[in-house]
C-alpha cells in the first residue's frame, strides 16, 4: 500500500525578470505521511517551509515553478493534474490552515458562508442539511452559541475563535490531509494550547493526517510524530520526534534545540552565528557550513548527499558519517 501523501525529490524554483536570479526554495524535498499521521517542517524563516506547503497544494505563486519531482496523493500524481482537476482535490481532500486568519477569511462575509462553501461544493449539502453541518462544524471546534455566531463577521470575533473559524473551513470540505502553516503564530499561549489540544481531539475523530510548520519545537514535542528540519530548501535531517529530542544527528539540529530557553539556568542563550543563506547565491558545499562549528574541510567543497543512518533517521550531513568511520 503506497502512503497517503508522498513527496519525492521535489525542487521548485523562483525565477527573477527574464530568469537572471534563480531562487532555490524547494531543493530535494522528499518525505511521506500515512493516515492520521502528524509530520512536522521545522526550520528558521525563509528555509522553505511555506513553499513546499504551497507546492503540494499547487499554490505557488507565478514567479515559481516546479521543474522536477513527484507529489502522490493515494498514488495519484497531483503535477499531472490541470488547474480545474486541482480544484477539486483542494479543500475535498487537501485543506490548509494559514497563519494569519484575517488574511484568509474575508471581512465581507459572514461565518456561516465561509464555513458553507466547501461543504457545499465538495460535498453538495444544501440547505437545512447545509446549516446543520456547519453548525457541527463550529460545535467541533468548540465556537460558544454556534447558531448565533455563524451570522457574524470575523471582525466580531477574537483571534482565537477567528483561528478555529479556518480549522472549521478545512475540515467542512471532510479532507484527508490538512497543512498547518504555522497556526499559533498570533495566539496567546493559553489560546495556543487550546487550539493544539483542539487539533489533536479532531485528528483523532476523524483520522485525518496533518503537516504541521512551525518554528516552535515545544509545539513539534507536542503535536508530531515525525519531523523534517528544513534548511536553505532542503530537509537536513528526518528523524521521529523522540530521536530528534534524544539523538539529533545535524549540528543545524542540534543549534536549534540549543537555543530553546532552558528554566533552572544562568547560562547566556545560545545563538546560532552568522544568518540564513540567500537562496540564489548559495556558499559552496553544504549550506550550513559557514555557521556550523563542526565543519570539516569536506563541508566546504562537497555539497553533502543524504545518508540513512542505523535508526531509520536521515540526514544531510559528513559529520554522521564521519564519526561512525573515526569509530569502526
Amino acid at each position: 500500500m503506497p502512503p497517503l501523501l508522498r513527496v519525492d525529490d521535489l525542487r521548485a524554483y523562483y525565477f527573477g525578470f527574464r530568469g537572471t536570479r534563480v531562487v532555490k526554495a524547494i531543493d530535494g524535498v522528499s518525505f511521506s505521511l500515512e493516515a492520521g499521521e502528524t509530520f512536522g517542517l521545522v526550520g528558521e524563516s525563509g528555509c522553505g517551509k511555506t513553499s513546499t506547503c504551497h507546492a503540494i497544494v499547487r499554490l505557488l505563486p507565478p514567479s515559481a515553478r516546479i521543474v522536477s519531482g513527484r507529489i502522490e496523493l493515494e498514488g495519484e500524481d497531483l503535477l499531472g493534474k490541470s488547474q480545474t482537476e486541482m480544484r477539486q482535490i483542494r479543500g475535498r481532500r487537501i485543506a490548509t490552515i494559514l497563519q494569519d486568519p484575517m488574511a484568509s477569511l474575508d471581512p465581507l462575509f459572514s461565518i456561516y458562508d465561509q464555513v458553507a462553501e466547501p461543504a457545499y461544493y465538495h460535498r453538495a449539502f444544501r440547505g437545512r442539511r447545509l446549516r446543520q453541518r456547519v453548525k457541527e462544524l463550529l460545535s467541533a471546534v468548540r465556537i460558544p452559541s454556534p447558531e448565533r455566531r455563524m451570522k457574524d463577521l470575523p471582525h466580531q470575533m477574537s483571534g482565537g475563535m477567528r483561528q478555529r473559524i479556518v480549522g472549521a473551513i478545512a475540515l467542512a470540505g471532510g479532507p484527508q490531509v490538512i497543512i498547518a502553516d504555522e497556526p499559533t503564530t498570533n495566539l496567546d499561549v493559553t489560546i495556543q494550547l487550546q487550539y493544539l489540544n483542539l487539533l489533536k481531539d479532531l485528528q483523532r475523530a476523524s483520522g485525518v493526517a496533518l503537516i504541521f510548520v512551525t518554528h516552535n519545537l515545544g509545539i513539534v514535542a507536542k503535536m508530531c510524530d515525525k519531523v523534517g528540519v528544513m534548511y536553505a530548501g532542503k530537509i537536513v535531517e528526518m528523524q521521529s520526534v523522540r530521536g530528534l529530542f534524544y539523538n539529533p544527528r545535524h549540528p543545524y539540529t542540534r543549534a536549534l534545540l540549543d537555543s530553546i530557553p532552558k528554566l533552572g539556568t544562568k547560562d547566556p542563550l545560545y545563538v546560532i552565528p552568522g544568518q540564513p543563506p540567500d537562496l540564489s547565491r548559495l556558499p559552496a558545499g553544504c549550506s550550513f557550513q559557514p555557521r556550523c562549528q563542526s565543519a570539516m574541510e569536506r563541508c566546504r567543497v562537497e555539497e553533502p548527499s543524504e545518508q540513512h543512518l542505523d535508526d531509520a533517521a536521515t540526514t544531510r550531513c559528513w559529520l554522521p558519517l564521519h564519526e561512525a568511520t573515526t569509530r569502526g
